[in-house]
């Protein structure tokens, strides 16, 4: 299988610029371009604003790659729609590896059952590489706003506020708003949803109090609850987080079976032939044994996992199958 692609290519020692190479249909086999990858800098799309977790997460995997692969890895924050802009971008690349997406479980899990209408298809138009990270969000207030300090004394308070308290978000169809969906579904509560354009904005604003409650991914958060200028009243994940072990889960302060972690994985474009695909992976699973990833990652409640690109792709459409079953019992959409 044959792959062409939009660079110099050197022909017998004559660089050659890509639109006349495309024109002469030079074209590099598969089996070339993974021994020579990566060549270039590789370009990693974060689809959200700086300073929010998938930023955070997607900052921490490229400086480590930039080491193991001895090639830099920029990231670029390409923000909107809640990540389907900067997805679109990346799976409309050249599969080459040189163009790379932090896809999370808003833009490969819930925006294919929200949105009317997708730009890319999540299963097909990409190619998973490898598990970045897994974090669970944190339900959280402003504690000079919301006087709860479990979930069942938010969940009466809740009920009892008017005009409804407010439930900032990182953008329609991200986790942290469809985690804060689910809890509305299980518990019967009424917020009005907030949605920001990335979870940086939203925090500061929840700090500042122009907003009351918000379900966040844990590390972009951690800092300003341990600095106490928010309360944490419960983790969404089945288990506790070791990041705050002295925080609850949901599910065990009196709402069963409440399940809600975020989680990140490495794409490329559809077709990213298996050299290029094994090295990313390999390099990344070499990246989080790191001593010092390890350390970070346990700072910020951030777990990881082993998994192959085929188990990637199972593991994709469960989630997309189970998170389908809260969007459409919660009657969001987003046009």
């Amino acid at each position: 299988m044959f792959l062409c692609r939009r660079s110099v290519i050197r022909l017998a020692g004559v660089l050659v610029p890509a639109g006349l190479a495309a024109a002469a249909s030079l074209c590099l086999p598969e089996t070339a371009l993974a021994q020579t990858y990566p060549a270039r800098p590789v370009h990693l799309v974060v689809p959200f604003p700086p300073g929010g977790t998938t930023d955070i997460m997607g900052r921490i995997v490229a400086d480590g790659l930039t080491k193991v692969l001895g090639q830099q890895v920029v990231v670029e924050n390409k923000a909107g729609a809640a990540g389907n802009t900067g997805s679109d971008q990346v799976s409309k690349a050249t599969p080459d590896g040189y163009t790379l997406l932090v896809g999370t479980i808003a833009t490969h899990a819930i925006s294919p059952s929200l949105y009317a209408k997708m730009p890319y298809d999540a299963g097909k138009d990409f190619t998973p590489i490898a598990y970045v990270g897994g974090v669970p969000n944190v339900l959280e207030v402003n504690p000079q706003k919301v006087k709860a300090t479990t979930v069942q004394a938010l969940i009466a308070e809740a009920k009892a506020a008017k005009p409804p308290l407010t439930m900032a978000s990182s953008g329609s169809g991200t986790s942290i708003h469809l985690s804060g969906e689910l809890f509305k579904q299980m518990t019967g509560v009424d917020m009005t949803h907030v949605p920001y354009r990335g979870s940086s904005p939203a925090v500061n604003d929840l700090v500042g109090g122009q907003v009351d409650v918000m379900f966040d991914n844990l590390p972009s958060s951690i800092g300003q609850i341990r600095a106490g200028n928010l309360r944490a009243i419960a983790v969404t994940s089945a288990q506790r987080s070791p990041a705050l072990p002295d925080v609850p889960t949901i599910a065990e302060s009196g709402v069963p079976g409440f399940d809600a972690a975020s989680w990140f994985i490495l794409y490329g474009p559809a077709g990213l032939p298996k050299g290029v695909v094994d090295t990313l992976n390999a390099a990344v699973l070499k990246v989080l044994a790191d001593p010092a990833v390890k350390a970070r990652y346990a700072e910020i409640g951030a777990d990881t996992r082993a998994m192959t690109p085929a188990e990637l792709a199972a593991f994709r459409t469960a989630e997309q199958d189970k998170w389908a079953k809260v969007v459409k019992a919660s009657g969001a959409k987003v046009d």
